[in-house]
């Protein structure tokens, strides 16, 4: 969209005022260039952005004058008249927009308005590399990529990122990310998700985790209930917000996800990708307290071998986060009968010990800090996700030429629940 400006008017600067008279403002702009009162600089002499509909204001610093002396040529003159010595400006004001139209519709030829506005549009949504047919762009035999792609219209990054309304716990992760598809240009026939567990950061880059396609594996349904997709839209109109869940994650583990959309002609985008650590494990805090008092008294006073046996069974079936919270307990009750550790080895033995008390070393430093927080208070969220399905199969063949938006999807709304831990050194309310 171009601005159209009501022509300026000129003054002729001499032995005497002419008379002013209005001429076009392309035809103002040559005569300052002739006049060398641009400098080979253009945008000088119509850059000043400080004006109210073609007055200067005296106390913009923009609107150069000249002190003293007589400006060599203005493109107005100031309403109020020269108050206070001001001289008029040197350099010409931009004056008001009165309306904003498409350029090629100031054309009055119509063969030469369609080519124009041809022209027009094949610049901004096909790089001028080819033409506009309805909303996609035919690409020029010359704008093919070496992969032997048509590349006309760009397929755009799709940004990849957590998803605000759901916050990452220990098992489930949201991501969520903005359509990517233009108005007019490429069409985008599908969004692919790969999942993976990081299990070491400087390990090379080799993807050996799940890839799931939005539309074949997630909106069909084919994909297990670990993970889900939806749909909802954006803040702008017209704009469309795809989200997924996964639902199955293992807990105090780093995942990268990685994300890339598949346009109708099979050429792919620019990937984007989120590394995210789970939460720490869930633990019941009430449950642990209670196993520490049974290891207690089955530890305490005369230990048969059928209560060694029990005691060996719990604490072999507990996961590791419960048996260090159990340790922490038993440990602040029973420190003066003895610490865990070594009551459990003159118990159990120190083999069985061992084979007890290493599974803790798999948790990270950080999660052991936390469990040996006073309080650990469990709490449940439900939070709300959309689901949706396609209502229609894919059509047979190896490809998919027609836009992610034609393929028609039924979406509801569904609750998860989400348990957390919280964590605190003074007593939860």
């Amino acid at each position: 969209m171009f601005p159209v400006f009501s022509p300026p008017e000129a003054t002729d600067q001499g032995v005497g005022r002419r008379e002013i008279k209005s001429v076009p403002f392309i035809s103002f702009l040559s005569t300052l260039q002739k006049s060398q009162l641009l400098a080979g600089d253009a945008a000088a002499g119509v850059d000043i952005r400080c004006e109210d509909k073609g007055s200067c204001q005296a106390g913009c610093h923009l609107c150069h004058r000249q002190a003293g002396g007589v400006a060599t040529a203005t493109a107005g003159r100031s309403r109020g008249g020269n108050r206070g010595g001001d001289q008029p400006s040197p350099v010409p004001v931009l004056l008001e927009v009165s309306r904003v139209v498409p350029l090629y519709s100031l054309v009055q030829d119509n063969v030469t308005r369609e080519a124009f506005k041809s022209a027009t549009m094949s610049s901004y949504w096909c790089a001028g590399k080819g033409d506009v047919i309805d909303n996609w762009c035919r690409c020029d035999l010359s704008a093919f990529s070496k992969d032997g792609f048509p590349n006309c219209s760009p397929l755009r990054q799709p940004v990849l990122r957590l998803a605000p309304h759901l916050e990452p716990s220990s098992t489930t992760v949201a991501l969520d990310w903005p359509d990517v598809e233009p108005l007019i240009g490429c069409r985008i026939s599908d969004y692919v998700i790969q999942q993976k567990k990081v299990e070491d950061p400087t390990e090379a880059e080799v993807y050996t985790g799940e890839v799931l396609s939005l539309m074949d594996d997630l909106f069909s349904g084919l994909s297990s209930s670990c993970v889900v997709a939806g749909k909802r839209s954006g803040d702008h109109p017209h704009s469309v917000l795809y989200t997924v869940v996964f639902k199955c994650l293992e807990p105090d583990s780093l995942y990268k996800f990685t994300l890339h959309a598949v346009d109708s002609r099979g050429s792919s985008s620019e990937s984007s990708f989120v590394s995210v650590r789970t939460s720490c494990p869930v633990v019941d805090d009430s449950r642990a307290e209670e196993m520490a008092d049974r290891v207690y008294n089955l530890y305490n006073g005369y230990t048969s071998g059928k209560e060694q046996q029990l005691a060996y069974n719990m604490l072999t079936e507990i996961p590791a986060p419960l048996l260090y919270r159990v340790q922490h307990h038993y440990n602040s009750h029973y420190d003066k009968f003895g610490d865990f550790v070594w009551r459990s080895e003159d118990e159990l033995g120190p083999r069985k010990a061992n084979l007890i008390l290493r599974r803790v070393e798999r948790i990270s430093l950080y999660c052991r800090s936390l469990l040996r927080s006073s309080y650990i208070q469990s709490r449940t969220d439900t939070l709300a996700y959309v689901y949706c399905r396609s209502e229609e199969g894919r059509p047979p063949g190896n490809s998919w030429h027609g836009s992610i938006h034609d393929r028609r999807t039924m979406c509801m709304e569904k609750l998860i629940s989400v348990q957390r831990n919280t964590y605190s050194n003074n007593k939860l309310r």
